[in-house]
């Protein structure tokens, strides 16, 4: 695929292409209709033999070539399955199209100190579970970690003393920059402002600009409430100190937080699906390696 892509780069080899889609051609009659010196035709025209995207044959004194039809056609499928794949519903490019407009609508409205104050997210998602065990999902450091971020970010850093006036920091970098070698994507400092174990969970997090002064603040309110088949998780997202910097943080919290707790209730879901026997200690406390060093970062800092 590579090699083709490379012979079908060239303009002047991509000419040769549309002319021998119409019928074979010797070598005399192609440089005639490319405008184009014979030995350079001839030339492009062995590139793409190479390639296998032409073949020819030798009839008298002229050599004619004509296009094989298979490899432009599985360049034509790949590149319609990456079509696809972008496209797809609900996919990672719908999302991108989703925050960018979010942007350009934030942006503009963000004009003066203040401009997004009172403005209040909500979320409701119903969870796999006892209200004891989402609580320590939502508490623990370490689960914490496998889930507080979008679907494109991770967890570098988390702090999270689950009590009143306990201390939250959150650094999160992209997902896939696994040597922390990228720029930090974002970092957020807060504390905790009320703990009803198992039942309520209140925060405030103000997330950092570049230059390390507040975007805005957040006052996180969650509260649970236990079902039959689990327990229903209420999420009041409000924001307070907003600068006019803090446009494009504010833009991403709807597709943001939302995937955290999607991630949230696939993690407890999963652990709904796993063997009899198996308690939700054991399942809780099966975190991947990097909620491992998540954890670690965390019970450090927590203790200094």
């Amino acid at each position: 695929m590579d090699e083709v892509l490379s012979a079908l780069a060239d303009p002047a080899r991509w000419r040769l292409v549309g002319l021998l889609a119409e019928r074979p051609r010797s070598v005399g009659v192609l440089a005639q209709l490319a405008e184009a010196r014979q030995p350079q035709t001839t030339k492009h025209l062995q590139t793409l033999e190479r390639a296998g995207i032409v073949t020819s044959q030798r009839t008298g004194q002229r050599r004619i070539y004509a296009l094989q039809p298979t490899p432009l056609r599985d360049l034509a499928a790949a590149l319609n399955r990456l079509a696809d794949t972008a496209d797809e519903a609900g996919g990672a490019r719908e999302i991108f199209d989703r925050h960018g407009l979010s942007l350009d609508a934030e942006r503009l409205a963000a004009e003066r100190t203040g401009w997004a104050d009172g403005r209040l997210f909500t979320f409701h998602r119903s969870l796999t579970g006892s209200p004891e065990f989402v609580w320590r999902h939502l508490t623990e450091a370490s689960l914490l970690a496998r889930w507080w971020t979008p679907d494109d970010l991770r967890v570098s850093e988390l702090v999270f003393e689950a009590r009143p006036g306990g201390r939250i920091v959150l650094e999160y970098r992209d997902v896939e920059d696994v040597d922390d070698t990228d720029l930090v994507a974002g970092r957020g400092v807060g504390a905790v402002d009320d703990v009803r174990e198992g039942e309520r969970l209140a925060y405030h997090l103000s997330p950092a600009l570049p230059d390390g002064s507040t975007a805005f603040t957040s006052h996180v309110d969650l509260t649970l409430r236990p079902t039959g088949a689990g327990t229903d998780l209420d999420v009041q997202y409000r924001i307070t100190d907003s600068t006019v910097d803090s446009a494009d943080f504010i833009a991403g919290i709807e597709i943001g937080f939302g995937q955290s707790l999607d991630k949230l209730a696939a993690i407890l879901a999963t652990a709904a699906d796993r063997p009899a026997g198996d308690s939700e200690a054991d399942i809780s406390t099966a975190t991947d390696s990097t909620a491992d060093r998540n954890a670690a970062t965390t019970n450090s800092r927590s203790t200094k």
